[in-house]
C-alpha cells in the first residue's frame, strides 16, 4: 500500500488520523476548544483517467477536522502536555521557561520600585512642603545688607557701617509667660566679612531710651511690645497681626540705630521655647563657667536645685542654657553679668552649629526649621542665610569679641532712677549717647574703612572757630584715621573741598566722605596747602 499517502497531522489536534486509507474515529474534543467546520482539501493533479498519480482511486479521501484554540495557554496546558507534566528533555524549551520566570520577577521588581518611588515622592513632597511653609514663616525676608555680597560696589553702601552685617537679636518670653513680648534679651551681632571677625554687643534690657518717633522715655525692652500692641488694639485693618509685628520690629530697629549710631540690617526674634529647642537640636552647648551661677529664685525650674552651673566646663541642654541666660539674681552685677552669659551661649551655639556642619546637613536643617517654625521670625531670605553661613564659618571663635557697655575701661553706663523706676542710664546723662556711639562705631568699625585705613587731614577754611575740630571728632567717631586738624592758609572758602590724593585707589573711603560732606572729590590740591602723605584732604568752607 505504498502508493497511499497519509493525511498530514495537525500538531494541535488529536482528532483522528487515516492510516492505509482507514479513517479512525476522532477522540473526544478538549474542553474549551472550539471545533471548526471541515475545510475542503485541495484537488491533486491527475494523469489520464486516473484520480491519483498511481492510477488507483480510493473510495474517499479522509478529511481532517481542525480546531481553533481559545488561547495558546489552553493548548499548552490541555493539549501539548499530558495530565502529569514531565520534565522536558529539550534544553531550548527549558531555557524559555527560565527566561519567562526571570521576566516575571523583573516586571514585579519594576512595579514595586515604581510604587516605592511614588510613595517617596509623595511623602518627601509633603515633608518638603511642610519645611518650605515653615521656612517661609521663619525667613520672611525684607532686610538687606550690601556687605553680604562679594566685591561690593561702593555705590551700594549708604554710609559708614554698611561695610558690616549687623543683626539685631531679640529674645522674648512668648506665649505662657508674663510680658510675652518684652524683649529682655537684646544683642547686636556684627559680622566683618572682610577681616573674618565678629562681635556680640549686649544692650541692657532696662536701658532708658526715647523711642524713635515717639514721646517720652521708656525701657528699651518695652519698645517692641508697645509698638506692636498699638497696632493690634487700634483701628481694624487688613492683615492686622502681621502689621502689628512689623510695627514692633521697625520701632525697635530704628531706636537701636538712633541710640547707638549703627545701621541694623537684619533682625531675628526668638522666644524661650524656640531657644530651648534650638539648643537641644544641636545636642546642647559647652560653656566654661568662670563664676558659679546660683539662683534660688529659679530653683523650681531646675529640679529644685539652686545651682544652675558650677565652675568649670559645663555641657548644657536647652533647659539649662535657658536658665543660664535668663537668671538675673545669681550674679554680682545682675543684668550686666546676665548679658555676658547670653553672649557666652551665643558663641557656644555658634561653635556647635559649625562643628556639626548643621547647615550642610538636610536632617539638621529640617529639625531646626521644625523647632523654629512657631518660635522664631527673621527678615532674612534663604539665600541670605546661606551666604551668611558661608561667611560665618570662616570666623573662628577666637575672632568673636564680646562687647559690653558696663565693662571697664569702657563702662559708659550705670544704674539709676528715672520715671520712678530703676533703670540703666548713660554716665553722660539721660539722652547723651555721644560717647557710647563713638565707642561702638570704632569697636564695630566699617570693614572697608578699616581695610583701607586712609589718612585724612581736616583744615578749616572759614572764620568759624573750632569747625575743623568738630568735624574731626565726628569723623573719628565713625573710625576715620584723622591725622591732622588745623586751619587752611586762607579763610575765604565758600564751598567744602574734598581732595583725593590717591586717584580713586581708596574708593570706599572716598565714597563715604563724598556722602557725608555732600561734595564730589577732586584731585587738585589748592595752592599753599601742605598735606604731607595724607590720602585725603578736607578743606571746610562756608
Amino acid at each position: 500500500m505504498d502508493n497511499f499517502r497519509r493525511p498530514k497531522r495537525s500538531k494541535h489536534s488529536r482528532a483522528g488520523s487515516a492510516v492505509d486509507g482507514i479513517l479512525r474515529s476522532p477522540k473526544t474534543p478538549v474542553k474549551g476548544v472550539t471545533r471548526r467546520q471541515p475545510v475542503a482539501q485541495p484537488v491533486r493533479p491527475t494523469l489520464g483517467d486516473f484520480k491519483q498519480v498511481n492510477g488507483f482511486k480510493p473510495a474517499a479521501q479522509p478529511t481532517l477536522t481542525t480546531f481553533k484554540p481559545a488561547s495558546t495557554k489552553v493548548i499548552a496546558d490541555n493539549i501539548d502536555t499530558p495530565a502529569k507534566k514531565k520534565r522536558s528533555l529539550n534544553p531550548f524549551r527549558r531555557k524559555k521557561k527560565v527566561e519567562k520566570k526571570v521576566h516575571r520577577w523583573r516586571t514585579l521588581a519594576k512595579r514595586t520600585a515604581l510604587v516605592l518611588t511614588a510613595l517617596l515622592v509623595v511623602g518627601g513632597g509633603y515633608v518638603g512642603a511642610q519645611a518650605y511653609m515653615k521656612s517661609r514663616k521663619v525667613l520672611k525676608g525684607g532686610g538687606s545688607a550690601a556687605a553680604l555680597q562679594a566685591n561690593v560696589a561702593p555705590s551700594l553702601l549708604k554710609g559708614e557701617g554698611d561695610g558690616r552685617i549687623n543683626i539685631l537679636l531679640l529674645g522674648r518670653g512668648g506665649a505662657g509667660h508674663d510680658g510675652p513680648d518684652l524683649t529682655d534679651t537684646i544683642i547686636v551681632a556684627s559680622v566683618d566679612p572682610v577681616h573674618h571677625e565678629a562681635a556680640l554687643m549686649s544692650i541692657p534690657r532696662d536701658f532708658w531710651v526715647k523711642p524713635s518717633g515717639g514721646y517720652g522715655y521708656t525701657k528699651i525692652n518695652s519698645i517692641y511690645a508697645n509698638a506692636k500692641y498699638a497696632v493690634q488694639n487700634g483701628k481694624k485693618i487688613p492683615n492686622q497681626e502681621q502689621a502689628a509685628e512689623q510695627a514692633g520690629e521697625d520701632a525697635i530697629e530704628k531706636t537701636v540705630e538712633d541710640t547707638f549710631g549703627i545701621p541694623i540690617h537684619y533682625h531675628a526674634i526668638v522666644d524661650f521655647e524656640g531657644f530651648r529647642k534650638a539648643i537641644d537640636t544641636v545636642g546642647g552647648v559647652d560653656i566654661n563657667v568662670k563664676t558659679a551661677l546660683v539662683d534660688p529664685t529659679v530653683a523650681w525650674e531646675n529640679n529644685w536645685k539652686a545651682t544652675i552651673a558650677p565652675v568649670g566646663q559645663n555641657h548644657m541642654n536647652g533647659k539649662t542654657a535657658l536658665l543660664y541666660a535668663r537668671s538675673r539674681h545669681g550674679s554680682a552685677r545682675g543684668d550686666f553679668d546676665r548679658s555676658e552669659r547670653q553672649r557666652e551661649i551665643m558663641i557656644g551655639l555658634k561653635e556647635k552649629i559649625f562643628t556639626l556642619g548643621t547647615f550642610s546637613n538636610p536632617v539638621k536643617i529640617s529639625q531646626l526649621i521644625d523647632a523654629f517654625g512657631d518660635h522664631v521670625e527673621t527678615n532674612f531670605t534663604r539665600n541670605e542665610v546661606t551666604r551668611l553661613y558661608a561667611i560665618a564659618k570662616e570666623i573662628p571663635s577666637s575672632k568673636v569679641s564680646s562687647v559690653g557697655l558696663a565693662d571697664p575701661p569702657n563702662d559708659y553706663i550705670t544704674t539709676g532712677m528715672a520715671g520712678g523706676q530703676s533703670v540703666v542710664l548713660p554716665k553722660a546723662g539721660i539722652g547723651n549717647y555721644a560717647a557710647i556711639q563713638s565707642y561702638i562705631r570704632n569697636t564695630l568699625k566699617d570693614s572697608y574703612l578699616k581695610d583701607e585705613n586712609a589718612s585724612v587731614v581736616i583744615l578749616n577754611g572759614t572764620n568759624k572757630a573750632g569747625l575743623a575740630t568738630t568735624r574731626a571728632t565726628e569723623l573719628k567717631s565713625f573710625g576715620y584715621n584723622v591725622t591732622t586738624v588745623g586751619d587752611a592758609p586762607t579763610k575765604t572758602y565758600t564751598q567744602t573741598l574734598l581732595i583725593d590724593r590717591r586717584s580713586g585707589a581708596k574708593k570706599y573711603t572716598q565714597h563715604y566722605l563724598e556722602n557725608r560732606l555732600g561734595v564730589k572729590a577732586t584731585t587738585a590740591l589748592p595752592a599753599g596747602i601742605d598735606a604731607g602723605t595724607a590720602d585725603f584732604v578736607i578743606v571746610l568752607g562756608q
